[in-house]
């Protein structure tokens, strides 16, 4: 362990928060971090927090004022709470680098915007990450590590899976099913299904920028335009 992280995590009696990822979503997330994680964790009494972007291999020792350290240095770290997120957008590396955290002890975060509008009886798992001006309405089920960007909605009785991703001003529109590790992409709109017949997204699909879905999506499909079809390489 480097001098300079030594002195961060010294005393014991601290939390850890590591954003895996230092790209671009990265530096747009960690103020989030600061504006929901210092709050709720300064006000319980705990002596400080100490927050770094993860990566397998540091581009920088510091990315706007935050430490950048190594992924083997954080799990390394004694502290007496040890929090993590995502901020990546490959839904695949996002499942893998979660479940090397949870397996050496680390604890998934939800990070929220204070810019954003969650309303009555949702059900959202562990690791998802709000950005500002997202909105959740009512009797919506998300799975795990959901990435919802700016502008972008769920609308009621939508069922989210595991690894989702949403590009900025994805409008989900009600009774719809996205599968896991499906990507929406900017601009998308998603036509509402119905209780009865709820339309599909499915597992690994991709739906274009600025696509309109109108009918069901095949696993592992890529869809495009108004109305979204199918990709087709020339």
């Amino acid at each position: 362990m480097t001098n300079k992280a030594q002195e961060l995590v010294d005393p014991v009696k601290k939390i850890i928060f590591g954003l895996f990822g230092a790209g671009g979503f990265a530096r747009e997330i960690m103020p989030i971090v600061r504006e929901s994680l210092l709050p709720t964790y300064q006000s319980a009494g705990e002596y400080s927090i100490q927050m770094f972007f993860v990566e397998v291999n540091p581009p920088a020792s510091e990315i706007n004022g935050i430490p950048v350290i190594a992924e083997e240095e954080f799990f390394k770290m004694e502290c007496s709470k040890k929090l993590f997120n995502v901020a990546i957008g490959d839904s695949g590396i996002r499942e893998k680098i979660a479940d090397t955290c949870i397996k050496n002890g680390a604890i998934p975060q939800t990070l929220r915007s204070v810019n954003t509008t969650i309303y009555d009886n949702n059900e959202i798992a562990e690791g998802a990450i709000i950005c500002a001006y997202s909105t959740i309405t009512s009797d919506a089920k998300i799975g795990k590590f959901f990435h919802s960007n700016i502008y972008s909605y769920v609308a009621h009785d939508c069922v989210i899976g595991d690894y989702v991703t949403f590009a900025p001003n994805v409008h989900c529109n009600g009774n719809i099913h996205i599968h896991n590790h499906a990507y929406i992409g900017t601009g998308a709109v998603i036509k509402q299904g119905s209780l009865s017949k709820p339309l599909i997204i499915g597992e690994g699909a991709i739906v274009g920028m600025g696509a309109v879905v109108t009918k069901d999506v095949e696993p592992y499909t890529t869809v495009v335009g108004n109305p979204a079809k199918p990709f087709q390489k020339q």
